[in-house]
């Protein structure tokens, strides 16, 4: 029933009275009523930007049609030979065509992009996934209590799974003093949900978001996010038109004061570790919102939460890995065929998780502005010395606000910088993370010399005496715990809290419980090293730290642990 349910045709709302926003109501829920509006404003804005320029129009139309007809023939399928023919004219007419002609020629295909990536909000949806979401999640993961899930109060339901942790009161509070961008950790397709749950449940706003369209296939999934503020990445398509539309189109939402998120990491973490090398597109955008309004004399302030999504258990980890190691992550870059489209996979990661405690943790960082600058807590900039300053200054020349998107794009790298340490000081390390990383570094020790690749072949083939694996253990927690202490890392509660003996045996029944292969098991008094893929995927989330939890001893082996961040 299952099966069918998730490949039958899209859902739709039965006919209901469309709800009116009330002025008390999140800024996203009058969207629809201003949806044209934006959309015209995106089109508007990039079409008069190409069309004084002649020679900018042409290449701009020579771009759009040459990356889609290389697009469309590689694809071969019902896009292909609806929208093929149209591009192979388009490219033999550009030259031939008056100003006019190319002038309503770029219009329609930036209209149609726009429309194309324009997402939707309804309030019915929105009311209805709020409240049977996470209930419908507790009653997959646990079927005896499955009608009781529905009447249990939303709470006790979401708390088996998930964790909220940061300053809830002060986001709160900022919500309705400016525009919020959540800049979140990308580890998993289930990230939006549940950090979309993570907001409901802190009091928090509902926020518009990017999601790839391939995400969309799914007709479950695809009605909720149609209807929930997401709107359509299409990461095939290589048109710069296209990535200007994505860029404007958040930029216009934010400038109008709409909560945003974005994965500044682009796609998932095809590793495991933190994300340092961010896309800086979607950062820009937000960086230009808030110049524009100054332009415009809009005093409406723009601060980045910079948040982390912390996994105990990954749902598409063996994919994740498997494509990272042979490099199909900087060709592919679209993974279709994961554990995320499997909902039988969805079924056995969820019963797994909720014998876990804390399985999954969201923790929003501190506020910054657009310059990277904390902030007090009525949100307004601090200097480095802790003194009030005015993030405008920033944007102004002689006074006077001004655009300039060369000085953004300098603003915006230097964001991405405060982000990505901020994403290694907020990070909550888990307990199959850390085991992981104790058990990968015994095997870099136990082959030196070997390569990543040559490691990666020896499934059950080094195995490490219990005792000493629990003393390791032991060992990395405390340095973590003074880690932890100086503010450069975070800890779960288990990993704090739990004897080594009881970090192992949880790290390997979540393990083998669920995925199809067998990261390491016991065999006697000894810990067998059975995926050696899987220890990696798991342990690249310490990569940053390998060095600083280290003995003497193992200090050649973290040092070679910590440079597979450096070259990858």
């Amino acid at each position: 029933m299952l099966k069918r349910l998730f490949s039958e045709r899209p859902l739709r709302l039965p006919h209901i009275k469309p709800y009116v926003p009330r002025p008390s109501d999140p800024s996203i829920f009058w969207f629809n009523s201003e949806r044209g509006d934006i959309v015209s404003d995106v089109v508007n804005r990039i079409c008069g930007a190409h069309e004084t320029d002649r020679s900018r129009l042409e290449i701009a139309l020579n771009d759009a049609a040459f990356h889609e007809i290389r697009r469309l023939e590689h694809q071969r399928d019902e896009e292909a030979r609806d929208r093929l023919g149209y591009w192979r004219s388009m490219i033999r007419r550009i030259g031939k065509m008056d100003d006019a002609e190319q002038r309503q020629a770029l219009h329609t295909i930036v209209s149609n992009m726009a429309h194309d990536v324009a997402g939707n909000f309804d309030p019915r949806v929105y009311r209805f996934a709020r409240q049977a979401i996470p209930r419908l999640v507790a009653g997959v993961m646990e079927p005896r209590r499955f009608a009781s899930s529905f009447t249990a109060p939303q709470s006790e339901v979401l708390s088996r799974v998930l964790r909220v942790q940061g300053d809830i009161d002060h986001l709160q509070y900022l919500q309705s003093e400016g525009s919020l961008v959540f800049v979140p950790t990308h580890s998993s397709n289930l990230d939006s949900i549940v950090l979309a749950q993570a907001l409901e449940v802190s009091g928090l706003p509902p926020v518009v978001y990017g999601a790839g369209k391939n995400l969309f296939t799914n007709p479950i999934i695809s009605f909720f996010m149609h209807n929930l503020g997401a709107y359509r990445v299409d990461r095939r398509i290589r048109v710069r038109l296209y990535k200007e539309v994505l860029t404007l189109y958040s930029q216009v939402m934010i400038e109008r004061g709409y909560h945003s998120l974005f994965f500044p990491g682009g796609t998932r973490s095809r590793s495991g570790m933190i994300e340092r090398h961010l896309k800086l597109g979607l950062l820009g955008s937000a960086v230009e919102a808030f110049t524009t309004n100054r332009v415009r004399r809009v005093q409406r302030p723009v601060w980045f939460v910079p948040t982390t999504i912390n996994y105990a258990l990954v749902l598409e980890a063996e994919t994740l890995i498997r494509d990272w190691l042979t490099e199909e992550g900087q060709t592919r870059y679209i993974i279709e065929d994961d554990e995320f489209s499997q909902i039988d996979r969805w079924v056995a990661f969820f019963r797994k998780v909720v014998g876990m405690r804390g399985a999954c943790i969201i923790r929003f960082g501190e506020p910054i502005d657009p310059f990277g600058n904390a902030i007090d807590e009525k949100g307004a900039s601090l200097s480095p010395a802790g003194r009030n300053i005015d993030p405008g200054g920033y944007v102004e020349r002689r006074g006077t606000p001004v655009v300039d998107a060369t000085r953004d794009a300098a603003y915006t790298r230097e964001l991405g910088t405060v982000l990505a340490e901020r994403y290694e000081r907020d990070t909550v390390l888990m307990s199959t993370q850390v085991v992981a990383h104790v058990l990968y570094r015994h095997l870099v020790q136990a082959t030196p010399g070997m390569d990543l690749f040559g490691r990666m072949r020896l499934r059950s083939e080094v195995s490490i005496d219990r005792e000493v694996v629990h003393k390791d253990l032991g060992d990395a927690r405390e340095r973590l715990l003074a880690l932890e202490a100086k503010g450069e890392v975070r800890v779960s509660d288990v990993v704090r809290e739990d004897s080594p003996n009881e970090l192992l045996e949880a790290a390997l029944q979540f393990w083998n419980g669920y995925h199809t292969s067998t990261a390491a098991s016991l065999d006697g008094d000894r810990v067998l090293l059975c995926d050696p893929s899987l220890l990696l995927y798991y342990q690249n989330r310490m990569v940053s730290f390998a060095d600083r939890i280290a003995d003497t001893d193992q200090m050649e082996a973290a040092c070679e642990i910590e440079a597979l961040g450096v070259h990858r």
